[in-house]
């Protein structure tokens, strides 16, 4: 079963969290780069640029990503901007929650496939998600540094 029908179906109210979140990892993401004034952080590397397209919403940065190139032209539509290139990198969501998460200057999450309503899904900063070390709900002083879920 792809990313795609795991989303619906916990959506829906079934399958299984946690598998989601394997899939999810083993999963070739289409990560949109930066390239207008409005997508950028000059300040940030991580969305300079050149770098991950991104929005920063609650205090969390959301990092987007997509499914497959459909699921990218219909945020493109959504957003008003399908008549422009759109740049991307392929990677493992796997390297997005072990890597590029950690380099965030906040909080980090990535939205998967955010301009289809309910086949779109957020995996936030928490713990199973990603490293313990950047999820909100571990406290790393309790426990005697072990990192116990706050």
């Amino acid at each position: 079963m792809e990313l795609t029908d795991r989303i619906t179906s916990l959506g829906e109210g079934g399958g299984d969290p946690a598998y989601l979140v394997g899939e999810f990892r083993r999963t070739t993401l289409i990560v949109p780069l930066t390239t207008t004034d409005a997508d950028t952080d000059a300040q940030h590397p991580l969305v300079a640029a050149g770098g991950l397209m991104s929005a920063v919403s609650g205090g969390i940065r959301w990092l987007y990503a997509f499914t497959d190139e459909e699921a990218l032209a219909r945020f493109a539509r959504a957003r008003g901007e399908d008549g422009r290139d759109w740049p991307y990198l392929a990677m493992l969501g796997a390297r997005l929650l072990d890597a590029v998460v950690p380099m965030s200057d906040v909080p980090a999450g990535v939205a998967v496939n955010v301009a289809d309503g309910d086949g779109s899904m957020l995996f936030p900063p928490v713990a199973g998600i990603v490293p313990d070390a950047f999820a909100v709900d571990v406290d790393p002083d309790a426990d005697g540094g072990h990192g116990a879920v706050a």
